[in-house]
């Protein structure tokens, strides 16, 4: 039998491969660009191009591609194939430094939110050297960012190596104030879990919500849903076993660190968690992960659903963003640690993060934002779309004794004076976890559990790494000028658990007091994307995120346009999708059926003279319904015809929400109350029970 061990990264150029096919000098020199970021010379992307190209050859490969993200929420790639013209008429494969290092795909076809016009083509890829190339399916695939011809971020990468970057430069101001000269760099890491469902492709195939939307847009609750908790962690299915195992040997073919998986709270949902990386990494091998999920499935006669609320009526999916810092040398600056030395930074830090998440819960709420997600944020399996920190009873008590300058009751009975006391020592699992928190301290990482199930986690870290960097910033300017450092980390820390101590919540998210309680206490409450995406052109937000490079003002009004075009653009589909599905298929089959049931209720009294009370009662309730649908559908096609006058994408986005999404809940309603009358040999395409029970 094959061993894991034997095949884990075979389609990956990763450290293994450049160490045995490139000669010391050119490993040390790109080792240098992939750990500290210096310059690449041409010389060696030569060289490590030919060392790539053969190797990738001898695997099979014939092509290669610069695979990048733009911002239309998936990947982007175009195939070259390495065959060069010879004078004898034959052909010779070549690879240059030139063509690994940057490439030209039409730019004008892919979302810029204005920074582009459509008749200026010209975008450019710059492969990403600290991302390992990998080969799929023949094709040697190398990670890039994306960008315009006069140099504007048109992808998702680009921003995020520029975040992490200010969040490294931040965090060594901090570092060197400890008196800590060794570490080069710091790097965020994320391990991001993947949750998802499966449904039989026979019956994905007869939905034409599914298919133009990833989601349901029809369809009432079976019997059975997800009440019994039966479903979580249970024994797996074999046709799910199967896929799984599968999956986890393709991606680590791919050299993804796929660990976990088990059943999820809703039926034929799954999850999928690695193990953590270096958050570019994390993202290119979760946009991967995504890919490679949906592949496969299709091998094992399943559709993988991603969407973040395919079935209303349980739980949606989503994707928890486990999110930490952490040096060169292998120190996690989230971990407490056991001396005053340790204690005293790790409480800086973790003060830095709960100011920047109280300063900048816009931000890290609109960097969730997506058509889907808002469906699934405030249920009863997410978190609602107030953010709140959890940090649990123990480092809570610890925060109030500093701010109070009290003896903390579960530690020694004098004062914690930073820098000469020592924290209580914690252990990973000092406190219980909280599912209900969408930003949660849990031993040596947040995780924040706000992101959509098909999110790119690029959005959110981006968003999180300039808000912590900006923070670090604040707190090393005032350190750096401090006459007495101890005295004034302490005051600093003091202050700062005192001005925003309001973001920290231990109960229960899911409570509708909470929400209450979040509004007395000032927190933000944007329940949709048309209400948060704006935001981020707030002069606090451009100012943060222009001021550490992450995005120039351009872009960021570009995002904005962007991420609201792509919110009217999905829920007109699902719009235009009912409205053919009410129109095509529900009210014909209802009235078929309405009919029917009278012409028998004719054929019934003219033979028995009897009553047939419950054939007049369904048919009277089913052509009330008909008229609802056809109604709801009426004033759902006049509001999609109203959308395409509106240009812009601000009143646009409210449109959609103020008058295109309450119509559509009120063509549902009436549909899915259809549905329930409805013989099941009439309904026109697979309920809710197959779907969801459907996977054997």
């Amino acid at each position: 039998m094959e061993k894991v061990t034997d095949y884990f990264g075979c389609n990956v150029f990763d450290d293994r491969i450049m160490k045995a096919t490139l000669s010391e000098k050119v490993y040390k020199s790109l080792k240098r660009t992939i750990d500290r970021g210096t310059p690449l010379d041409i010389s060696v992307a030569n060289a490590v191009a030919a060392a790539m190209k053969d190797w990738a050859i001898e695997k099979g490969a014939t092509h290669y591609t610069h695979w990048f993200q733009p911002m239309t929420g998936v990947t982007a790639e175009k195939h070259d194939s390495f065959i060069s013209p010879a004078p004898d008429g034959r052909v010779i494969m070549e690879f240059s430094g030139k063509e690994l290092v940057k490439g030209e795909p039409d730019a004008s076809s892919f979302p810029s939110g204005g920074l582009r016009a459509t008749f200026e083509a010209r975008g450019y890829t710059a492969w990403d050297p600290t991302s390992y190339a990998f080969i799929k399916d023949g094709t040697l695939y190398i990670p890039t960012a994306f960008c315009s011809y006069t140099g504007e971020a048109l992808d998702k990468k680009v921003p995020l190596l520029r975040s992490m970057d200010a969040i490294n430069r931040q965090a060594l101001r901090i570092l060197r104030l400890f008196g800590n000269t060794k570490v080069k760099v710091v790097k965020t890491s994320v391990g991001p879990e993947q949750e998802y469902f499966l449904v039989p492709a026979e019956l994905y195939a007869q939905r034409k919500d599914l298919i133009m939307s990833g989601r349901t847009l029809f369809g009432a609750m079976p019997p059975k849903g997800q009440e019994l908790e039966d479903h979580y962690f249970g024994s797996i299915k074999q046709k799910v076993s199967e896929y799984m195992a599968d999956l986890d040997k393709e991606l680590w073919k791919l050299g993804i660190l796929a660990k976990t998986k088990h059943n999820e709270v809703a039926p034929a949902q799954h999850e999928l968690a690695p193990i953590y990386s270096t958050t570019n990494i994390a993202a290119d091998h979760n946009q991967l992960t995504m890919e490679v999920m949906q592949k496969t499935a299709k091998k094992h006669g399943l559709v993988c659903l991603l969407h973040e609320k395919p079935f209303a009526g349980v739980n949606g999916s989503g994707k928890h963003n486990n999110w930490s810092l952490s040096t060169d040398d292998g120190v996690n600056l989230l971990s407490p640690g056991e001396t005053p030395y340790e204690n005293a930074q790790f409480l800086l830090f973790l003060v830095a993060v709960i100011k920047a998440v109280d300063d900048y819960q816009d931000l890290l709420r609109l960097s969730v934002a997506t058509a889907g997600n808002d469906h699934r944020l405030g249920a009863n399996e997410a978190p609602p779309a107030v953010i709140s920190i959890f940090l649990g009873d123990e480092l809570t008590g610890v925060l109030e004794a500093i701010e109070k300058d009290i003896p903390y009751g579960g530690y020694e009975k004098e004062k914690m004076q930073l820098g000469v006391d020592v924290l209580p020592k914690f252990s990973k699992d000092t406190t219980d976890r909280n599912r209900t928190s969408p930003f949660a301290f849990t031993g040596n990482k947040f995780e924040f559990r706000m992101l959509g199930s098909s999110n790119s986690i690029s959005c959110a870290n981006i968003h999180l790494n300039g808000a912590v960097a900006e923070v670090l910033k604040q707190f090393a300017d005032e350190l750096e000028k401090a006459d007495d450092f101890s005295t004034a980390l302490h005051d600093l820390i003091r202050r700062t658990i005192s001005e925003h101590k309001r973001i920290i919540f231990n109960g229960n998210g899911y409570d509708d007091a909470w929400i209450e309680e979040a509004e007395r206490r000032g927190l933000l409450n944007m329940k949709t994307t048309a209400d948060c995406m704006p935001r981020i052109c707030d002069k606090k937000n451009v100012d943060m995120l222009t001021s550490h490079g992450i995005f120039t003002e351009a872009e960021i009004y570009s995002r904005r346009d962007i991420m609201l075009e792509n919110y009217v653009k999905a829920v007109n589909i699902e719009a235009l999708t009912m409205i053919d599905m009410a129109r095509k298929e529900i009210i014909p089959a209802v009235a078929k059926f309405a009919s029917d049931t009278a012409k028998g209720v004719s054929v019934k009294a003219s033979v028995s003279g009897a009553e047939c009370k419950y054939e007049k009662r369904i048919i009277s309730e089913l052509s009330g319904l008909v008229d609802k649908m056809d109604e709801a559908t009426s004033a759902l096609e006049e509001a999609a015809a109203e959308l395409k006058g509106i240009g812009e994408a601000v009143p646009a986005s409210e449109f959609v929400r103020d008058n295109i999404l309450p119509k559509m809940d009120v063509l549902r309603i009436a549909a899915d109350k259809a549905e329930t009358l409805t013989a099941e040999d009439y309904w026109p395409f697979p309920t809710y029970d197959k779907l969801l029970f459907g996977v054997k």
